[in-house]
């Protein structure tokens, strides 16, 4: 099909399940996309830093400008953002300032490396400056929710009302949480599904590898990974570990018609102003149901688009699938969370062999997984066995992937190296949120200030 333009009205609900097969490419086009996340702090106070003022996320980010070249995003006259006029990156804001890169689609774990590389070094040129620090971690340690700013975008505004009426961790969600992401390719609606069931499956040990977030407003919070508790009193109606694409028969209609019924944010009309549209469903919104005060509005494949972005499962699926079951780390775990699921689902010999591993599973075992990994990570029991033996083969299964990609860098090295920070974490056996609060209990006196001295990019 012709792909639609963005302003084009929504024809049929075909149209929308069509629009998945547009994402679908071969082999050899396949691309690696890497998000992350990161807290912005003032050095020496500890502090969150506020959108205005001289040393804050505004100045933070007409430096980037400065320096990137790159194209401004605003929202209602302020810059909330800035893109690669070439195809490349977007930087961007997270509600409460969290600093977020999302990368450029790469071919191979060496650029992503070295793009994750660059940008951090970018960021500090400007940041030092200004005092700012910045920290990878899944929850932000230290601050209250009220003492949070919220960045300037219309969307947030809808967002921070609705919430409340949903789940009590939503605002947290927003202004308190961090994470990395890396967003992959399928060929066909068959590979979309395999690659769903299987990344849905092991999302539960992706972030038991990757639990970061002990700490919250100063002290232990109970949990190995608060971030991934948040998500299950955040929104039950476009979160969780979907079920649905376990089925026979689950492809593309399948989730269009979850996303169909997940209630709506937001839609954008005349230079970017946004629309409350929470009150109802996006099926609705096709349906003909009005929203008082606009009762104008028809669907576009812009607000399609826009409602595909806030819905939050585990695994996400756009024209690409996105993995989001990781805390936010140290810049090491993001080439480690991108070449963990590179290695699984990039490699047919090692995609067999993780449905192999996964394709027995009940709903209720993989909910059950999901459900405890926050407190209890790889210690977690399942079956006869626990989370950390089912690390251990996830990791190699997705090292013999990387391997098999056989993607060289200049110095004649392969991808698998990406990896080795997730096989420390299996042989000992131990993830960072417990090392960290080792050291809270122990050198650090109980003194949580350490965390950003000790562990900022």
């Amino acid at each position: 099909m012709a792909h639609p333009l963005s302003s084009d009205p929504i024809s049929s609900r075909a149209q929308l399940i069509e629009e998945f097969s547009c994402g679908e490419k071969p082999i050899e086009k396949w691309r690696i996309g890497t998000e992350h996340e990161k807290f912005g702090f003032r050095k020496g106070s500890f502090e969150p830093i506020p959108y205005e003022g001289e040393r804050g996320v505004e100045r933070l980010l007409l430096g980037m400008e400065g320096l990137l070249g790159w194209e401004r995003l605003e929202d209602q006259g302020k810059i909330i953002g800035l893109k690669d006029p070439c195809g490349g990156g977007a930087i961007s804001l997270e509600p409460g300032g969290q600093f977020e890169l999302s990368g450029a689609p790469l071919e191979t774990l060496h650029q992503t490396c070295r793009e994750v590389h660059s940008h951090l070094a970018q960021v500090r040129e400007v940041a030092d400056p200004l005092d700012i620090g910045f920290l990878g971690l899944g929850v932000s340690p230290k601050w209250l929710r009220s003492g949070t700013p919220m960045m300037p975008k219309s969307r947030y505004e809808i967002m921070s009302n609705y919430m409340p009426k949903v789940g009590d961790l939503g605002l947290d969600m927003m202004f308190r949480s961090c994470t990395i992401q890396v967003n992959l390719d399928f060929s066909s609606e068959q590979d979309m599904a395999k690659k769903m069931r299987v990344s849905l499956a092991l999302q539960p040990i992706a972030t038991a590898l990757f639990a970061n977030s002990p700490f919250l407003e100063g002290r232990p919070n109970g949990f190995l990974s608060y971030r991934s508790h948040i998500w299950k009193d955040t929104d039950p109606h476009r979160t969780g570990m979907l079920p649905f694409a376990f089925e026979d028969g689950f492809g593309y209609e399948q989730y269009v018609d979850w996303a169909l019924n997940a209630p709506m944010y937001f839609v954008t009309r005349g230079g970017g102003n946004y629309h409350d549209m929470t009150s109802i469903t996006f099926q609705q919104f096709l349906d003909g149901k009005k929203v008082a005060g606009l009762e104008h509005l028809e669907p576009i494949h812009q607000d399609w688009q826009d409602h595909l972005t806030t819905v939050f499962p585990e695994v996400r699926l756009k024209q690409f699938i996105e993995m989001r079951g990781a805390d936010g780390g140290p810049w090491r775990r993001i080439c480690a969370l991108s070449a963990f699921w590179v290695g699984l689902l990039y490699d047919q010999t090692a995609l067999d062999a993780a449905w192999d591993l996964v394709k027995s599973w009940t709903q209720e075992e993989r909910q059950t997984l999901r459900d405890t990994v926050a407190v209890t990570a790889l210690k977690t029991p399942f079956r006869k066995s626990n989370v950390h033996a089912i690390a251990a083969q996830a990791v190699g299964i997705s090292k013999a992937g990387l391997k098999a990609r056989n993607k060289l860098n200049g110095a004649g090295f392969d991808e698998t190296q990406y990896i080795s920070t997730l096989e420390e974490i299996v042989n000992s056996g131990e993830t960072q949120a417990e090392q960290m609060l080792k050291r809270y209990n122990a050198e650090w006196g109980c003194n949580i200030d350490r965390v950003f001295e000790d562990f900022a990019y």
